[in-house]
């Protein structure tokens, strides 16, 4: 075998144990430990959605004090980008902080190793500009599953802010004060939501202002509908404003605007048909319907 070949078996051999160990090793014994204590007394089952609480990424990797390697290997500004997307996303409880720096520094270094094996087999000027783009997509791939994630995230929360505000609006009216349903709201729940919710009472719990609770729940999710119907609670409470005449309003309207996007999604039908219609739909058509003509044309032309 060649040396390039040799060279490829020696850096996967290395490469990918290391991206299994990487993607597939247990979370640091503090991080357990933290999201223990947030979990702790909460109804985790089936009924609750699956929730699991989210400790601050940023403070659980930080171990007594000192900065893991995969800190100091990434520049400050990639590592707050990467926990403000895992935030957005729900932070999944398999893929911690730490795990998604790892994952990312490995899969530049397989990119980076695989390309340049390929730039030596093949010797082309353009084989430069394939690895560079192949080694900043690695780079950016796990940060691109978190956007994916997080878009599908608050389409989510988008689609059950309604209800989740009729329900917190019906327990209000009937007595409950504005925790007490947010919190029904959140153990009724399913979906990330409720995790949201039962995340911003745990905020409130650990001695956060309803004020900077609330407004953390908008940024976390970064749904603009959510944003709103925030503001308008903590306005509320400034003001002295009922705050089940806010839900009864904020629900109504977000059911309007659940409908009007509704709405909008099957206008762009019709428009985004017409490509596929005329480049895939319209030419076998033509194929089939004018083609045997075409072929009795040619046989009499061919004929005369």
């Amino acid at each position: 075998m060649s040396t390039q070949t040799w060279l490829a078996i020696g850096a996967l051999s290395i490469a990918l144990p290391l991206l299994a160990w990487a993607l597939f090793s247990r979370p640091s014994r503090a991080h357990q430990y933290a999201v223990a204590n947030l979990q702790r007394g909460l109804r985790t089952g089936p009924r609750a959605g699956g929730m699991t609480a989210q400790a601050p990424a940023l403070d659980g990797v930080q171990r007594a004090g000192k900065r893991p390697l995969v800190l100091r290997l990434i520049p400050g500004g990639a590592v707050r980008r990467v926990d403000r997307l895992a935030s957005r996303a729900g932070r999944p409880a398999g893929w911690p902080l730490e795990r998604l720096l790892r994952a990312k520094l490995l899969l530049v270094v397989v990119g980076a190793v695989l390309g340049l094996i390929y730039v030596a087999a093949t010797g082309k000027a353009a084989a430069v500009v394939i690895v560079a783009l192949l080694t900043v997509g690695c780079y950016y791939l796990p940060e691109l599953l978190l956007y994916n994630r997080a878009i599908k995230r608050n389409e989510q929360i988008g689609l059950q802010l309604a209800d989740t505000l009729d329900q917190m609006t019906i327990a209000v009216e009937a007595g409950l004060g504005f925790e007490s349903a947010m919190a029904q709201a959140g153990r009724n729940g399913t979906g990330p939501l409720a995790e949201e919710l039962v995340r911003t009472l745990q905020d409130i719990e650990m001695g956060q202002t309803r004020r900077q609770a609330y407004q953390a729940l908008g940024e976390r999710t970064n749904v603009e509908d959510l944003r709103r119907f925030t503001r308008a609670v903590v306005q509320a409470d400034k003001n002295g404003i009922p705050v089940a005449d806010v839900l009864r309003t904020q629900a109504g309207e977000m059911r309007i605007k659940r409908r009007q996007r509704a709405e909008e999604k099957a206008m762009k039908i019709p428009v985004k048909v017409i490509f596929p219609l005329l480049f895939c739909i319209m030419p076998v058509l033509f194929i089939v319907v004018m083609g045997p003509a075409a072929m009795d044309i040619a046989k009499v032309f061919q004929g005369m």
